[in-house]
């Protein structure tokens, strides 16, 4: 397969050390040749693969030099596209790259869309679909955990398992086939469905294997919206710059500080918290500070997990009461903070409305018990290390989905056989478990899924 030869700037936009234009396709070294001057006087199209050049781009048009760069040659099929890609590492900053990219583009080359290099290396078999959309989540990924499963996935540990799935269902396809076209025994049909339920039952016990492991996935993938909420002045501000590391909130002794959503993303022992400080919540007739609180209220609602902030230094309150059942339902820890103050809270009426949910004392301001709090949070959503080495996590909402829907296919696929339905019956839904799980590696892929998914890539990845 031949495509024309794509042109862009592959590194981010603004001022750096380094900018690289990167070119791949049939004419990229012969594009590259067109602007490149070496003092040897070499030409790039002589030149060993994988080998690096100092030399100039030079503006024939205007006879000029227009960058001191250095190019790298690389050859197919060993590139990231497997087609003949060059490299030209220039000056940081938009001038230098943008005249280098404008100059490679009127000698031939065309702009690349949004992740076409990496879509070539998927067209061009170099990766699955998978792998190719491992390559956002590496570059997305906001803690380590996260970027060691983008970096598992990337190196084929999902797909790897999904291709041995779809072999052993197509084993089966095959033998029932076998049987039933060459049938030398009276039992035949009896061996086929005992065949079928074998398989079936060890293909349901390996995606739901995968499905488990979606929950976790998908938080390294996405973070958990995370909402910091309580009565005004209690520290809730202080908390989001603490875990934060920098002071990204107002923090005053005055009630009503935060009027607006403040968001930050942030790493809890490995677990991606994006962080969302609230305004206080409480009755109010101030019309900004009213629709702050009514944020919050709906903030509360939509987050995956809710750190409710309560003061040690002040009773209890109908409103902190009523909080409490807003919470009833959600994934929550309870912080009582300012315990470097004198306790006026009742802590037994605490630990009886939370209802089973952590309840951890800490001083913000004095940075008391904030390991506590950020080992419970990481003990709810990863408790104990996680085998990073050996498991493959489902991350992407689109694999989750056509999971499931294998899954479906292959539950179908035993209520058929506990039903003693004909055999041909059953290898439909057998079937269409092996085209679905097809479909997360991009074996049968429709090219307007393709475009919707490399158009959220980066312009020259």
């Amino acid at each position: 397969m031949e495509f024309d030869t794509i042109a862009a700037i592959s590194t981010p936009i603004g001022e750096g050390a380094i900018g690289i234009v990167r070119l791949s396709g049939e004419k990229a070294i012969e594009i590259a040749d067109r602007v490149f001057r070496s003092p040897s006087g070499k030409k790039l199209q002589d030149v060993p693969s994988h080998t690096i050049h100092y030399g100039y781009i030079f503006d024939t048009k205007e006879e000029r030099k227009i960058e001191e760069v250095m190019v790298t040659v690389m050859r197919k099929p060993r590139t990231f596209t497997r087609e003949d890609v060059v490299e030209i590492n220039c000056h940081g900053g938009l001038l230098a790259t943008n005249r280098v990219l404008e100059l490679v583009l009127s000698n031939g080359a065309r702009l690349a869309e949004p992740g076409e290099f990496t879509k070539r290396a998927f067209l061009n078999g170099r990766i699955d679909l998978s792998q190719a959309e491992a390559v956002m989540d590496l570059i997305r990924a906001k803690t380590d955990r996260a970027m060691n499963v983008a970096l598992g996935q990337l190196e084929g540990r999902l797909s790897r398992l999904i291709k041995k799935l779809r072999q052993e269902i197509l084993e089966v396809l095959a033998q029932v086939e076998v049987n039933i076209d060459y049938p030398e025994y009276d039992d035949v049909e009896e061996m086929t469905h005992q065949m079928m339920l074998q398989k079936a039952e060890y293909v349901k016990k390996e995606i739901e294997k995968l499905l488990a492991t979606a929950r976790q996935g998908k938080i390294l993938r996405e973070g958990l919206k995370t909402a910091i909420v309580g009565r005004p002045n209690v520290g809730k501000s202080s908390l989001l710059n603490s875990l934060v590391h920098e002071n990204k909130a107002i923090v005053t002794d005055i009630p009503g500080t935060t009027r607006d959503v403040i968001e930050e993303f942030v790493n809890v022992r490995g677990v991606p918290l994006k962080l969302i400080d609230t305004a206080g919540i409480r009755e109010t007739e101030d019309v900004v500070e009213k629709i702050g609180v009514e944020k919050s209220r709906k903030m509360l609602k939509e987050a995956d997990l809710v750190l409710f902030l309560l003061n040690y230094n002040e009773e209890l309150t109908e409103e902190d009461r009523g909080l409490f059942q807003a919470i009833r339902d959600a994934e929550a820890v309870i912080i009582v903070n300012k315990i470097d103050l004198p306790q006026k809270i009742d802590m037994e009426e605490v630990r009886r409305l939370a209802d089973g949910k952590k309840v951890i004392p800490v001083s913000v301001k004095e940075e008391k018990g904030m390991e506590e709090l950020e080992e419970a949070i990481a003990s709810m959503y990863f408790s104990g290390e996680i085998g990073m080495d050996e498991t493959a996590f489902v991350t992407n909402a689109r694999h989750i989905a056509l999971l499931k829907k294998a899954l479906e296919s292959v539950e179908d696929v035993l209520k058929g056989i506990d039903q003693k339905m004909p055999i041909d019956m059953i290898q439909i839904d057998m079937t269409k478990t092996w085209e679905t799980l097809g479909e997360i590696i991009g074996e049968s892929v429709q090219d307007e899924l393709l475009d919707q998914l490399f158009s959220q890539f980066c312009l020259g990845k």
